[in-house]
């Protein structure tokens, strides 16, 4: 797979920042000037893109009372699958307004497709990527058609096995697309932070020789700033105006400061990997001075022996290091030599 590639004009791979997209789901409230202000608030944020659902409730269900579309714990419990999705869905008369305002504001924008119909409308808007969400990382024929678009493919792996991840990359590839990030994800509403097991994201990069990412539906940027730090190439975590404001995915959202925070800190955490280096650092120059050094402690007349009463390590640093210690015990002053002064070899026999 090819390790960096673009989206919108912004380089993802090794070595990168990491590229942080911000999930608006089904913040928007079924309010299109708030969906608005979703983008220009992840804009002002500093991500690089916003991401979107395009699906209809009866592209992703059946309007069907069975107790199997019954959702019974989490969030979401005692609602209908229909009913939920009906309130969520981003309606597809929106995404050409959405798409524009993004393009405006010189933020991407793109969507997670559920069905082929959906792959085919976002193509109409010239979708600059597709995100195949965790639920749908099964659904080995949707794959295979966004992926033959020839855009980058960003997945997650939320609920999915090793044998499952592996089938959904090699759909990807078996089309001929090398442009794929595979997000570690933990699919639970909010997710706890001590299940995010973060070491499997950086085995997906070296299992199935991908970039690997994060998405994240724990309260908080500890986690993802702890993938970043940990080498994530791609951040995804949804955002909202407000959580009081309520939504079908707002608990576990972050509002637009803390989103800033997570941009601030992600790059930090980026900056700070750097690469493997032992040498001295501009910042330690001067401190050189005052690491420890062996002084001479107490006067000692010429002809006299040095000792331990008369020799220690101490700081400042300008003497001899102190790995010499035991080499000038005993030997003889070639000169007198004053309480204070950094120990030399031209002033020892």
């Amino acid at each position: 797979m090819n390790k960096s590639f673009q989206i919108g004009g912004t380089i993802i791979g090794a070595g990168q920042p990491p590229y942080i997209i911000a999930e608006m789901s089904g913040n928007h409230n079924n309010d299109l000037s708030r969906a608005l202000r979703i983008i220009d608030a992840a804009k002002d944020a500093g991500v690089q893109a916003v991401k979107i659902q395009t699906y209809t409730a009866d592209t992703i269900t059946i309007d069907h009372d069975g107790d199997e579309f019954l959702i019974k714990e989490g969030l979401w419990a005692g609602r209908n699958l229909y009913e939920l999705y009906e309130e969520a869905h981003t309606p597809w008369d929106w995404h050409k307004a959405m798409f524009d305002h993004a393009a405006k504001k010189h933020i991407t924008l793109f969507s997670s497709p559920f069905d082929k119909t959906a792959i085919d409308f976002l193509e109409d808007l010239n979708a600059p990527a597709y995100k195949i969400a965790s639920f749908e990382l099964i659904d080995l024929p949707l794959i295979r058609y966004a992926a033959a678009t020839g855009k980058p493919i960003i997945m997650s792996t939320g609920l999915a096995t090793k044998d499952e991840i592996s089938e959904a990359i090699e759909a990807v590839r078996e089309s001929g697309n090398q442009n794929l990030v595979v997000l570690h994800c933990v699919s639970g509403y909010p997710s706890d932070p001590a299940e995010a097991n973060l070491k499997t994201m950086q085995d997906i990069a070296e299992g199935f020789d991908v970039l690997s990412g994060l998405s994240d539906h724990s309260h908080g940027i500890a986690v993802p700033v702890a993938a970043v730090a940990l080498g994530a190439s791609v951040i995804e975590k949804h955002i909202t105006l407000s959580r009081a404001d309520g939504g079908v995915d707002s608990a576990f959202s972050l509002e637009p400061q803390e989103f800033s925070d997570l941009v601030s800190a992600s790059r930090i955490a980026h900056s700070a990997l750097g690469q493997i280096n032992y040498d001295l650092k501009d910042s330690e120059v001067e401190n050189q001075q005052f690491r420890r050094s062996l002084y001479a402690v107490a006067d000692i007349a010429k002809g006299a022996k040095l000792t331990e009463e008369n020799i220690r390590s101490i700081r400042p640093g300008l003497g001899l290091k102190p790995k010499y210690y035991e080499d000038v015990m005993g030997k003889i002053a070639a000169q007198n030599i004053s309480r204070g002064s950094p120990l030399s070899w031209d002033m020892l026999e």
